[in-house]
């Protein structure tokens, strides 16, 4: 085996689940400030926020998503975009039609 292949600061440390309070003791070369006294022990502790034993996948817990306001949502967004879309063509044919109606007044002024 190669010599000096692993960090000096190879120890044990304890990962802790914030969601469960569940507690893994293994080998890290992780920084950390924090320690917990684990059998009459202190080692240094790492807070993670979720770990296998929380994790919906690895747990079966299965969490619903709000499926259907992120698709009113989606259709609302739509209505609206097509709304403004409406809106913004009603003004230009107001525009042009306003612009018609003055082209067509200036040329009957100056044909008197």
């Amino acid at each position: 085996m190669k010599k000096k292949i692993h960090p000096d600061n190879y120890r044990l440390v304890v990962f802790q689940d914030l969601n469960n309070e569940q507690t893994y003791l293994t080998r890290s070369t992780v920084a950390t400030d924090e320690t917990i006294k684990l059998d009459g022990t202190e080692y240094p502790l790492v807070k993670v926020h979720i770990s296998a034993s929380s994790h919906p996948y690895f747990t079966g817990e299965e969490r619903v998503l709000d499926i259907e306001g992120r698709v009113d949502k989606f259709k609302a967004r739509a209505e609206a975009a097509q709304a403004a879309k409406d809106a913004r063509i009603a003004a230009a044919k107001k525009q042009k039609t306003r612009a018609a109606a003055k082209a067509a007044k200036a040329a009957d002024t100056s044909a008197e």
